[in-house]
């Protein structure tokens, strides 16, 4: 069996092994069990379980579930032990008083020697706990500090320090029972409570160290969704701001282009009449406002959670090709456009979009990068081969026109649009002619 990006557990090769990092070794010794001597290991439902939770959620450090003592947190564990204390010792200390006096002022000592050994538990818990429980033995004052460095010795869940602080804490009840001036005093009744107080209080431990990792690990997963949750915003909101920006200049920059290329051709054109002038003035007017409505429709669609709302027009589609041909040899541009695509098929919409933007940039780029230039169009493909469209013009003189400014955005947003459509976008040039070559799926 294999653990979800892990190796088959019990597996007893060196590369089947499962990773320390994933599962620590006192996990991966849970997982296998032997029939006999000789028999392979073989996984076990619960070692399965142990290591699929230790490969989950790795254990976290002491340190990391420890909360930090505040002065408030010292006091009530103090005056807890106070109250431990007293009960243990009051029922010898009057007779101790009396006849002992001896053990009574040594189990004060003891006593308040353990108070103070206490405090510092955390800095060598097992120590301290294995001292403090041996004045235990003669000290029943000493029986609160004993309880409070044996739970917090539990909260750490190691099953061998668990197993020798308790079984010393017992010792030194029995010890002490055996010695102290009790009356009514019955071994076997002293030794099943001095049993279950010490099971009691080590389980207790056990139980403050479990929530413990249970709270460090939920505020962990939450503060790790947290974090998560900022990172799927940011990059839905670098998303969302490279789609707009597609958006934005597959309308904007053919119109643009149009405008500025007719504006500066007027520029210096001396001898045209005043009819001539107002014609072009007129056609740098539409296209102006051909822009301004395609803005409006960009933004528009960006502000209506409903894409399909009537105010917006439709999106270009393959059949639209023909008119931008047409709207661009109006204006002077050279355009031989053929078109070899299987007509018995209509060209799904999202693909005829896409590739309606490839000959709109193409014929743009033409238009600001190669002015007066011829460019050949050619679309072809099935269903089952998809969609090749190719623009092809003569490679202009290394300048770049005025009045045509570029980013050189537009083959990028290009390339991510199509890589989006599960296509690709070549640009190359071949001898004397610079080339822009895309395939698409038919059903991108």
């Amino acid at each position: 069996m294999s653990l979800p990006g892990g190796p088959a557990i019990g597996a007893r090769s060196r590369s089947a092994r499962l990773p320390r990092a994933v599962v620590p070794p006192e996990c991966a010794a849970a997982t296998t069990r032997r029939i006999g001597p000789e028999a392979p290991a073989t996984p076990t439902k619960v070692g399965i379980a142990v290591a699929t939770l230790c490969a989950v959620e790795p254990r976290p450090s002491l340190a990391e579930t420890q909360p930090a003592l505040t002065r408030a947190g010292h006091a009530w564990r103090y005056a807890l032990c106070l109250a431990i204390s007293a009960a243990v010792w009051q029922s010898v200390a009057a007779i101790e008083w009396r006849e002992q006096r001896l053990l009574f002022v040594a189990e004060l000592v003891l006593g308040a020697c353990a108070y103070v050994l206490v405090h510092f538990r955390r800095r060598a818990p097992v120590p301290i706990a294995l001292a403090i429980a041996a004045m235990s033995a003669l000290s029943g004052v000493a029986a609160g500090p004993a309880t409070l460095a044996a739970v917090s010795v539990a909260t750490r869940r190691d099953p061998r320090q668990v197993i020798t602080v308790g079984a010393a804490n017992l010792a030194a009840a029995q010890t002490y029972t055996s010695i102290a001036p009790l009356s009514d005093n019955d071994p076997v009744i002293t030794t099943l409570v001095n049993i279950a107080v010490n099971a009691g209080m080590m389980g207790w431990g056990l139980y403050i160290g479990s929530r413990r990792e249970i709270i460090w690990t939920l505020r962990t997963r939450a503060e790790r969704a947290e974090r998560e949750q900022e990172l799927r915003v940011s990059q839905a909101r670098t998303t969302e701001r490279a789609r707009i920006a597609r958006e934005m200049h597959d309308v904007l920059a053919h119109r643009i282009t149009q405008v500025s290329m007719q504006a500066g051709a007027l520029a210096f054109r001396d001898d045209l009449d005043g009819d001539r002038l107002r014609d072009g003035l007129a056609q740098i007017q539409g296209q102006a406002n051909d822009a301004l409505h395609e803005l409006r429709d960009v933004l528009g669609v960006l502000r209506e959670d409903d894409p399909g709302t009537p105010t917006a027009r439709p999106q270009p589609t393959y059949a639209d090709i023909a008119a931008l041909v047409d709207e661009a040899r109006s204006l002077g541009l050279d355009v031989d456009f053929a078109d070899d695509l299987d007509a018995t098929t209509p060209v799904p919409p999202a693909t005829g979009r896409t590739v309606y933007r490839i000959v709109q940039e193409g014929i743009t780029n033409v238009r600001k990068h190669a002015p007066g230039s011829a460019v050949a169009i050619r679309s072809s493909g099935d269903p089952r081969s998809g969609i090749t469209v190719t623009l092809a013009n003569p490679l202009a003189e290394r300048r770049r026109p005025t009045g045509a400014p570029g980013a050189g955005l537009g083959l990028v947003g290009l390339r991510e649009r199509t890589e989006l459509r599960g296509g690709r976008l070549d640009q190359r040039t071949e001898g004397s002619a610079f080339v822009l070559e895309a395939w698409l799926p038919w059903s991108a």
